[in-house]
């Protein structure tokens, strides 16, 4: 399960259908895969000493960092950092990007306004839709088609600022966009806050196993290594940052079924699971629809993994054994590809968004035999600990986006399995 998102994608398939192809995450037979090798072609550099912790950044942007005004000229200053690589624009997320700076703590109560407010002009766009005729009715329907679409933009940011609060309760700092930074001569773009302790502590201990599981199938043997400095494919990263996403989306969805049947003394006999029996309900999990099918392109990228992951001689190379994921490979292949898929498309554009927002857009040349041009890649230095620290911050990122898609459509139904 883990090998799949410690590999980069060869395909053009996207997270979204409906949007350029940029950091694509694909579960197919022609991934490549790694023991306690490093995942992406690296040079590397001799070792350095980690940068001085910054301060906590106060602002909320992206890439062109939106600005919002503070009230105290001596917080001015870091208010204009931003919190989160991702801006947001609709009239409601601008709104709560305010009160994220502000007043925190008053997110949840704003959210709560928001989302009955959505209700409302949905309940009464029905209403008029329903009363409608003749000509009427075909532009009800545009309008009402206009609106769902500012809706939709609408919630998507809503839950992205969910996202955000939880990161900033949790007194975590979110990576600012990816660049070089003017303040390291090596050209380092690392220069972030280590803050390891305080992700790791986010999760149950059986899910900070399949995690550390992720880790050494990324970073191989520079798991431990905190120091060195490697040349890596930006985009390339990217790719990585968002399948880690997905897998803590996956990782919190099961590990939630795991610690309620745990706590309710249900969980299955972990002897009952037979290897060979855990090989047939893997070999049977693949990639379901086709190239624009929201189903397909919104899968876990992880789910295909099994198959071929678990070796004659009990579980995959560099995968310590753990009970969360025993629990796991228990599944049956429809109840693997349920879990394993993301539920709604707009967590599915948060993960494009975001991880854009803090990558960038790189150009992406295709050849005319049909592969992708990866020769002009834009290339990136960062530490062993840098890219540590990135991958523990998207699982924690998918985590979250799972409390919070749950969260919004308890009160706001939108998600449709």
């Amino acid at each position: 399960m883990e090998a799949a998102a410690a590999s980069v994608a060869r395909s053009s398939i996207g997270l979204h259908s409906h949007r350029p192809v940029l950091f694509s995450v694909y579960s197919g037979p022609d991934f490549i895969r790694f023991g306690t090798k490093s995942l992406l072609p690296i040079k590397h550099y001799s070792s350095v000493s980690n940068p001085k912790p910054r301060h906590r950044r106060k602002g909320f942007g992206s890439r062109r960092c939106m600005v919002v005004r503070a009230s105290s000229s001596s917080e001015s200053s870091r208010s204009m950092d931003p919190i989160a690589p991702l801006q947001l624009e609709s009239p409601v997320g601008q709104f709560l990007s305010q009160i994220l700076i502000s007043h925190p703590h008053l997110v949840p109560a704003a959210v709560e306004q928001q989302l009955e407010q959505l209700q409302t002009d949905r309940d009464a766009e029905k209403h008029e839709e329903a009363s409608a005729s003749g000509t009427e009715l075909v532009l009800y329907r545009r309008i009402a088609e206009v609106k769902a679409n500012e809706r939709r933009k609408a919630l998507e940011e809503i839950l992205y600022a969910l996202v955000v609060q939880k990161f900033m309760d949790a007194n975590v700092s979110l990576i600012p966009s990816i660049t070089p930074s003017s303040s390291d001569s090596s050209g380092r773009v690392d220069t972030w806050l280590s803050q390891d302790e305080n992700l790791e502590q986010l999760h149950s201990s059986e899910a900070y196993e399949m995690i550390q599981n992720h880790l050494a199938l990324i970073l191989g043997n520079r798991l431990g290594d905190s120091t060195s400095v490697a040349q890596i494919s930006k985009l390339r990263v990217g790719q990585v940052y968002a399948a880690s996403v997905m897998y803590g989306y996956f990782l919190k969805r099961v590990d939630q079924r795991f610690q309620l049947e745990k706590s309710m003394k249900i969980l299955p006999d972990a002897s009952d699971v037979e290897e060979s029996g855990i090989q047939q309900v893997v070999g049977d999990v693949t990639p379901t629809g086709a190239e624009g099918s929201h189903e397909a392109l919104s899968s876990h990228p992880e789910v295909s993994s099994f198959s071929g992951g678990v070796s004659p001689g009990g579980f995959g190379h560099g995968i310590k054994a753990s009970r969360l994921r025993t629990y796991v490979m228990s599944f049956d292949g429809e109840t693997l590809q349920r879990y394993a898929t993301i539920r709604s498309k707009e967590a599915v554009s948060i993960i494009e968004k975001h991880t854009e927002a803090l990558f960038g857009r790189p150009e992406i040349v295709v050849t005319p035999q049909g592969t992708v041009d990866s020769s002009n890649d834009e290339q990136i230095k960062i530490s062993f600990a840098g890219l540590k620290r990135l991958v523990l911050e998207a699982v924690t990122f998918g985590s979250f986006l799972w409390d919070v898609e749950s969260y919004v459509d308890s009160r706001y139904h939108f998600v449709m399995n």
